[in-house]
């Protein structure tokens, strides 16, 4: 009987071991230069029903089924979807807009698995047109947090930014 009482406080203490140390936030981005003007580029990206063109969960599904409510490229306009075990179910909903400078949204994930984050598109001028940053940032809550310390979030997503990112440059500069 000890011996089970010992096991259980090993388990437990490794689990608030790994809650402590595990990484409590995360902001994954990318960024691309894209020869066109500022007020251009900004103006496609604050429209959210044209991430359907260059986003690669679009594609990763391309039977999605989305809806959408309000007013798209302003602040409370939501863009709803359902699709396949790539792409889960979920909303983004334009939260913040500074014009001509950067487009804030929140993402709630509802499939997979539950969480939220928020999203960004920033633009600024550059030697080439414009920059563009796309990133996302959220808390890791427990238990999540601990599956964060076997799961780098950066490289589980940063190569679809880097992808949609070439994809919105080529639509945008040609």
């Amino acid at each position: 009987m000890s011996t089970l009482i010992y096991i259980v406080l090993i388990v437990i203490l490794v689990i608030i071991v790994l809650a402590n140390i595990a990484p409590k936030d995360y902001n994954v981005y990318r960024t691309i230069s894209i020869n066109k003007p500022l007020s251009e580029v900004f103006s496609y990206l604050k429209l959210l029903k044209n991430q359907d063109n260059w986003s690669p969960w679009a594609e990763k599904d391309p039977n999605m089924k989305k809806t959408f409510s309000g007013t798209d490229g302003e602040v409370g306009f939501v863009s709803t979807w359902v699709g396949n075990k790539d792409v889960g179910e979920g909303e983004q909903e334009i939260t913040g807009i500074v014009e001509n400078e950067v487009v804030n949204s929140q993402l709630r994930f509802l499939k997979p698995f539950k969480s939220t984050s928020d999203a960004y598109l920033k633009v600024e001028k550059d030697d080439n047109g414009t920059k563009v940053t796309w990133g996302f940032s959220g808390k890791n809550k427990f238990p999540v947090s601990i599956m964060m310390l076997f799961m780098n979030m950066d490289k589980a997503v940063g190569k679809d930014f880097v992808d949609g990112l070439n994809k919105l440059q080529k639509i945008l500069e040609r």
